[in-house]
């Protein structure tokens, strides 16, 4: 297969999962179209360098992922992560079905996604790629950290979350 019909083929099977990824690190959407031009230029630069060692949809993934992270810049520690309500993993972040229930689903997603903004540029990108429905060894495998470290950090952010939910849910009712 040729590189052009290798390429088209990818792009096909995983459009939708770069925009995604694209959304969850830019909330303008030009932007997001601007970086997803770029993770598809990047893709093309590397396509010739994928040594089959991972899955291709975990290394476009990875390239997706490092290219966002790259677009926005040194503003990254203060870049945001879009997360929606639609969004089928997002409950897999509270692992609660008692606390999805105390909270109202609006003021649960806004103060998540304002805890998720908080959190560290390589715990953004853990959280954004869990949300995606990967398993901790792709997560593993996209990020560069062993799959025993994703899911120490996994669990140590969702506990710090719930922590943070259960607080915030304390204070309104107060």
């Amino acid at each position: 297969m040729k590189k052009e019909e290798q390429f088209n083929q990818l792009i096909a099977d995983n459009s939708d999962r770069i925009k995604r990824i694209c959304s969850y690190y830019n909330s303008n959407v030009d932007d997001q179209k601007d970086m997803y031009q770029e993770v598809l230029v990047n893709i093309w630069k590397s396509l010739d360098n994928f040594r089959g060692d991972a899955a291709i949809s975990t290394w476009i993934y990875r390239v997706a992922v490092n290219t966002s992270l790259s677009f926005t810049g040194k503003a990254y520690k203060h870049m945001k992560l879009m997360v929606k309500a639609d969004n089928q993993y997002l409950s897999s972040v509270l692992d609660d079905e008692g606390l999805e229930h105390k909270l109202t689903e609006e003021r649960q997603l806004e103060y998540l996604q304002n805890e998720l903004n908080l959190l560290s540029v390589i715990d953004k990108a853990l959280i954004s790629l869990m949300l995606e429905g990967l398993s901790m060894k792709e997560i593993a495998e996209v990020i560069g950290i062993t799959e025993s470290n994703v899911k120490v950090k996994i669990h140590r952010i969702k506990g710090q979350l719930k922590t943070k939910l259960a607080g915030g849910q304390d204070e309104n009712n107060q």
